[in-house]
């Protein structure tokens, strides 16, 4: 059973209500038995021990548990584990392929996007969601599909330029061509 406090032992295990759910993580069918309360954010960490999804605040403001849900981010802290079921979920772990990087992954590195890419998970794949809807975004339109995931170390500057860069890729490898280029 998933738990976020495995290491407690129970008295009775009877006494702790568990629901099946099945979701497709990173393309992955995965079942896992979890309490009903439990966080999304806490069964991919610590049930499916995919750590790229960070926690940092519980509360919705900070991003860092952005994972995206049938292709929308949504911030895992404050979604629990069974409305996943039947669902997709992806993590900034099943953004790479087998042998390259996502362009986003790669215009967070080319661009120096991150510092100590706390958020940068959720920062990915909020950006990773924005291109999938609109592959030639403004710099304004970044700023906004990002403002719900919170940076400490940087002035976004470079978030920002990574996204753009990982757009102009997209679109390159599409075979189009974007504004102003």
């Amino acid at each position: 059973m998933t738990s976020l406090f495995e290491e407690v032992p129970r008295a009775e295990e009877d006494a702790v209500p568990v629901r099946t759910v099945s979701v497709t993580v990173n393309g992955e069918r995965r079942t896992v038995k979890v309490e009903p309360r439990l966080l999304l954010a806490h069964m991919i960490r610590h049930g499916l021990k995919l750590t790229g999804t960070h926690t940092g605040c519980d509360t919705s403001n900070c991003g860092a548990c952005t994972v995206l849900l049938d292709g929308r981010p949504v911030k895992s802290c404050t979604m629990l584990a069974v409305q996943a079921d039947g669902h997709e979920v992806t993590t900034v772990e099943g953004l790479a392929g087998q042998s390259e990087l996502h362009p986003v992954q790669e215009g967070f590195k080319d661009e120096h996007g991150l510092q100590c890419g706390f958020c940068t998970p959720g920062m990915m794949l909020t950006a990773k969601a924005l291109l999938d809807e609109n592959p030639d975004p403004t710099e304004d339109e970044v700023r906004w599909a990002l403002s719900g995931n919170l940076c400490r170390c940087t002035g976004y500057q470079n978030i920002v330029k990574s996204v753009l860069w990982a757009a102009k890729k997209q679109r390159a490898a599409a075979g189009e061509t974007g504004a102003g280029e």
